[in-house]
């Protein structure tokens, strides 16, 4: 019967949920429908008013208005996922535990849709889903870059895990062959960056763009040394080590991304005089070896996740194929890094 209402209770799984996301899980409305439910005071939680950004804790009773007579309905996210995504994901599986799924993301399939994407990882997660809640991503990988992907089960998950890749808690270790040996062969990058587009107006240089502009130069975007204070700029770090060398013609090199900006290793790489092979944005002019791997060279190797009890997990992501090809046409020895991801930089 319209008009009635509905009492739910937020599960552990649901912890850290926004509002608004929470309720269009459950009932099939707009954003518009759910901010006006909000101010009307049809929808409150635990017997008070809230806004669309709440952020919702265990246990709390959300008020729902029902529709045409109908409860709420937990729709079943893995509804229309295929068994060839199914399939094609679990291949990917590093490691999976009741929180997260960690995947060797393949170079040149793209995390998210947008503009020319086709198949991409983000649109296949339904098919992982074990019940109720869609898996999410919990961070991002460049299209031609490998490795380590993380993706959370539930959105107390997906906020745990967000929260730590916001913070410094989690290390993150890259590989990467650059074109020349950087020098000095250990150190760490600070730079402020901002994204930017070709200077029409000059033979050659760069622009600032501004965060607030239309992106009509989405393509030609690439991010570019800036000055602190200019808007949209961002502070970036990298800790970075040469592990092995092909005389001065390229390097095997680890990277800690300190922050997580767009670009940060490919742009920090080119600061160095020294960018990734197969980087044709960040594209030093050092000459390029002959009879390498096509493809960008950089994989994220590893993950070191805190955990709240016992020692972190450790998630660590084989080499791509024409990464691998690489290596052994340069002679470099992966255990040249060591069994310990962080080892090139203690």
């Amino acid at each position: 019967m319209s008009g009635q209402i509905i009492t739910e209770t937020v599960t552990d799984k649901e912890e850290g949920t926004r509002l608004d996301r929470w309720i269009k899980r459950r009932v099939p409305a707009t954003q518009g429908q759910v901010e006006k439910w909000l101010r009307t005071g049809q929808i409150r939680v635990d017997g008070g008013r809230a806004k669309a950004n709440m952020r919702l804790s265990a246990g709390m009773a959300v008020r729902l208005p029902i529709l045409d007579g109908e409860a709420p309905v937990r729709r079943d996210p893995a509804a229309n996922a295929t068994q060839k995504d199914r399939e094609f994901l679990e291949e990917l599986i590093l490691y999976q535990d009741d929180e997260m799924i960690a995947l060797n993301k393949p170079a040149g399939l793209a995390v998210q849709g947008g503009s020319g994407q086709g198949r991409h990882i983000d649109g296949m997660l339904p098919a992982l889903s074990e019940g109720e809640h869609r898996p999410v991503l919990v961070h991002r990988l460049d299209k031609d870059t490998s490795g380590v992907l993380l993706v959370a089960k539930h959105p107390a998950a997906a906020a745990r895990l967000g929260d730590l890749f916001r913070s410094r808690d989690m290390n993150k270790v890259y590989w990467a062959v650059t074109v020349g040996v950087p020098n000095p062969p250990f150190g760490q990058i600070r730079c402020w960056m901002v994204k930017g587009v070709p200077d029409d107006r000059e033979e050659s240089g760069w622009r600032p763009v501004s965060p607030h502009a239309k992106r009509r130069d989405a393509d030609r975007e690439r991010m570019i040394r800036s000055a602190q204070g200019v808007e949209g700029a961002k502070h970036s770090i990298t800790d970075y080590a040469v592990i092995s060398t092909a005389g001065q013609k390229a390097a095997w090199v680890a990277m800690k991304p300190e922050t997580g900006r767009m670009h940060q290793l490919r742009f920090h790489m080119l600061e160095m005089d020294t960018s990734i092979l197969g980087d044709f944005k960040y594209k030093s002019r050092r000459e390029v070896p002959n009879g390498l791997a096509a493809g960008l060279h950089l994989h994220a190797r590893a993950l070191i996740i805190p955990r709240q009890t016992g020692k972190p997990i450790t998630i660590i992501a084989p080499l791509s194929p024409h990464m691998k090809q690489t290596f052994e046409t340069l002679g470099f020895l992966e255990q040249e890094a060591g069994k310990n991801p962080m080892a090139p930089f203690v």
